[in-house]
């Protein structure tokens, strides 16, 4: 496919996960205001950092009066799934320019990560994924600003938006993400690791329970894989 139509491609498959994703943004927006943000100070967060979770935890601690420092170190942790991210899909990137890699690095998020990866899965020689990614991004990127923006102008107009149950979109926006990936049953008892530990680790500080849960998940899951080759090369051989 061309350029543009990779492009457009993108914004098109992303629009399902955005729906989940704007009342998420609309619910941060109000948070923000507050939290004693002002406007622009709500929108430069969602411009600049870009991560919804870790905006609400930094509004969170924000409200509470914890230091700078520990709002820095607590959003890191729980954006350190971005390294797992941006591993998986450095192999398909890695022969752009920095001009190309650096902005798409900034916009890949969950969704657009979801998005993406079933993308760059088909066997097909386009040279232009790259475009898709960008279409997908960018996307999600622009819908997380206008979500932010409605969030700051209903926090000011309409009390207590975020009491409306508006977030569980998001939940059920990351179980559509999840569960088309469980192919095998090596992702499939990853995952109910990975949920266990975090049910068991929910209540450790500065969400270390996601790195935890994280964590087992794909050391069990690398685990399960290995053994199921060394199975098949048995059978082989």
């Amino acid at each position: 496919m061309s350029r543009s139509q990779e492009f457009l491609h993108g914004c098109r498959d992303i629009l399902p996960l955005i729906v989940g994703a704007v009342p998420f943004g609309i619910i941060f927006g109000t948070l923000a205001i507050g939290a004693g943000l002002t406007s622009w100070q709500a929108m430069g967060m969602s411009a600049l950092v870009f991560a919804g979770s870790a905006q609400f935890i930094a509004i969170t601690l924000i409200t509470g009066g914890v230091g700078a420092l520990v709002v820095l170190l607590t959003t890191l942790v729980v954006n350190l799934r971005h390294a797992l991210y941006s591993a998986s899909m450095q192999p398909f990137v890695r022969h752009l320019p920095s001009r190309w890699r650096v902005p798409l690095a900034f916009w890949l998020t969950d969704e657009a990560f979801a998005v993406i990866q079933h993308r760059y899965a088909r066997d097909d020689a386009s040279p232009n994924k790259h475009w898709f990614f960008l279409g997908a991004a960018l996307t999600m990127y622009l819908s997380w600003q206008l979500a932010t923006l409605a969030g700051i102008a209903f926090g000011q107009a309409v009390p207590n938006v975020a009491s409306w149950g508006l977030d569980f979109a998001m939940i059920a926006t990351f179980i559509g993400i999840a569960v088309p990936m469980m192919r095998t049953r090596p992702q499939v008892a990853s995952a109910m690791v990975a949920a266990a530990v975090a049910l068991l680790t929910w209540s450790l500080p500065y969400k270390l329970g996601l790195i935890a849960s994280a964590l087992a998940g794909i050391l069990v899951g690398v685990w399960l894989e290995r053994r199921e080759e060394r199975r098949l090369r048995e059978e082989i051989a």
